[in-house]
């Protein structure tokens, strides 16, 4: 009985958020992205036919706003449509105990490592560029700026290197500084590989 009342109780709080949901933005190919920045007013209640990311990077949460994500997770996953998790050592530490505890079949926790966090999937990129590349979003850079795949590189001609390299490159008529190298959220990425890499799968 107190089980029941608990889930009446979780589902009548996220009943609430309706009205707040936050809307996911479109990563192509049927995959949808959502940034969650409170709980659970951003919760996307409507369960989903396409597979999901779900950012909870830097989200704080309280043992009860923990619980709704628990919640919410039972009753968004499904078999066979991914549900991608991407989170941090930052996630508030009651949400990385629902992470970091049995999750409902094809729900995946990616993200940068660190002291209380282990990914499934483990992103190859230091603590401070996964927040940069997490602050490019709310600062306005667009989503396919951020997983980019083709990084601007320097140009390293034999000019440039017989004369001492970008110093000497910048003084020269005509020939620029190096371009500065653009963000790029490895996080967000490699969800997006995971998905495409998990379709190329099913049609093949």
């Amino acid at each position: 009985m107190r089980t029941e009342c608990g889930w009446v109780v979780v589902g009548g709080v996220l009943a609430l958020a309706v009205a707040q949901a936050a809307m996911p933005a479109d990563l192509g190919e049927e995959l949808a992205y959502v940034r969650l920045k409170a709980l659970p007013a951003d919760l996307p209640l409507a369960p989903r036919a396409g597979p999901l990311v779900v950012d909870v990077r830097f989200l704080p949460a309280t043992a009860e706003q923990a619980a709704a994500f628990r919640a919410w997770l039972g009753f968004q996953a499904r078999p066979g449509v991914p549900l991608l998790l991407v989170a941090n050592r930052e996630t508030g530490q009651e949400l990385r105990r629902v992470l970091g505890g049995p999750r409902p079949p094809a729900v995946v926790l990616i993200g940068v490592p660190g002291p209380g966090f282990t990914p499934d999937l483990e992103v190859a990129t230091a603590p401070e560029a996964d927040r940069q590349a997490y602050a490019a979003l709310d600062a306005g850079s667009a989503l396919k700026d951020l997983l980019a795949d083709h990084p601007g590189k320097v140009r390293q001609d034999e000019l440039s290197l017989r004369l001492g390299g970008e110093t000497a490159r910048s003084s020269l008529p005509g020939i620029g500084p190096a371009p500065v190298e653009p963000v790029i959220d490895a996080a967000l990425q490699r969800a997006v590989h995971l998905h495409r890499a998990y379709r190329a799968l099913r049609r093949g």
